[in-house]
């Protein structure tokens, strides 16, 4: 089983979600919201990092999975929202895992089957996949989802891998 990380960055909220991931087998260990306290940007920034270094810590994740930015029309929310999720970057690779990034559309796309879904099918998805008995909170149905689209984009970068070294070693025979 590989444990992963999602994370739904914000600079207000930052989504999380850790999931284990063996062949079909998908289990559901933990998600929530890192909620920060009103202040400045640096403040709230140090507040994601700790946050996000004490979860890393706690589930010890294989892999990490990180939403990217997308930028909107308003430059100061896309500015700030990459800064946080700089900060959740920067305290989940201090635990030496790998971090990939997907856009919101891909993971919608892994999770949905469209990369035009609503938040609430991304939510009822997310809570069929992981047998959950409720929807999650719309930022962990996020990050689990992100979670989600790595555990399937992952799975199959690994047999790619795998096949092209097989093919590798096939040809030098």
């Amino acid at each position: 089983m590989t444990r992963i990380l999602g994370i739904d960055p914000g600079s207000r909220i930052t989504g999380y979600g850790v999931i284990d991931v063996g062949g079909a087998r998908l289990l559901h260990v933990a998600s929530g919201c890192i909620r920060v306290q009103e202040g400045d940007l640096a403040a709230r920034l140090a507040e994601i990092f700790e946050a996000v270094r004490r979860i890393v810590d706690t589930y010890e994740p294989q892999e990490v999975a990180v939403e990217r930015v997308f930028m909107h029309r308003n430059a100061d929310s896309a500015l700030k929202l990459g800064q946080a999720r700089g900060a959740a970057i920067c305290a989940a690779s201090r635990g030496a895992v790998s971090v990939a990034e997907y856009s919101a559309r891909e993971v919608k796309q892994a999770v949905v089957g469209t990369g035009a879904a609503a938040k609430s099918q991304v939510q009822q998805m997310v809570r069929h996949l992981l047998g959950l008995r409720e929807a999650p909170q719309s930022d962990a149905a996020d990050a689990l989802a992100v979670a989600l689209c790595h555990g399937h984009t992952g799975s199959t970068l690994r047999r790619l891998h795998a096949a092209g070294a097989a093919a590798r070693r096939g040809r030098r025979r």
